[in-house]
């Protein structure tokens, strides 16, 4: 019998270099529009975030804060729903591979949510701080509203 480990074809290729075009790039943006919009159909709490940034949006931008500021209001938004998209990802698979009742499944899916949540905790603790009395804000949005 032979000792030399078996290499599957997937080990043996993992020594060539992955090729870059501007069609596997096209390719790439296809995947991820198409991953998008498989999470607006099939995901009802992706749609929920979703709809969550699209009215916190614009208020982040017309906010009387610095671009930084805004920028990071932005971002913490966006986490949400990438946070969410992984999420579901998976519980996507959880329920694939392992369609059953399993202690272990209900753990996975959970930390998935909890990480959802703490991206939701994240954009309400940058959102007031951004927004925090003493920082003047809300001096400037009066002023912006009285002139």
């Amino acid at each position: 019998m032979d000792d030399k480990p078996n290499t599957t074809s997937a080990a043996a290729g993992e020594d060539e270099v992955k090729r870059r075009n501007l069609r596997n790039f096209f390719a790439s943006i296809r995947y991820s529009v198409d991953g998008f919009f498989a999470a607006m159909k099939h995901e009802p709490s992706f749609r929920e975030d979703f709809l969550f940034v699209i009215l916190l949006v614009p208020f982040a931008v017309i906010l009387p804060v610095n671009a930084v500021s805004t920028a990071v209001m932005i971002a913490s938004l966006i986490l949400i729903m990438i946070v969410e998209l992984l999420n579901s990802a998976i519980e996507w698979t959880i329920d694939y591979l392992r369609p059953e009742l399993h202690p272990l499944a209900k753990r996975i899916k959970d930390m998935g949510s909890a990480a959802v949540f703490l991206a939701y905790i994240n954009a309400i603790v940058v959102w007031v701080i951004l927004l925090w009395p003493s920082n003047a804000v809300w001096r400037r949005i009066g002023d912006w509203i009285v002139h």
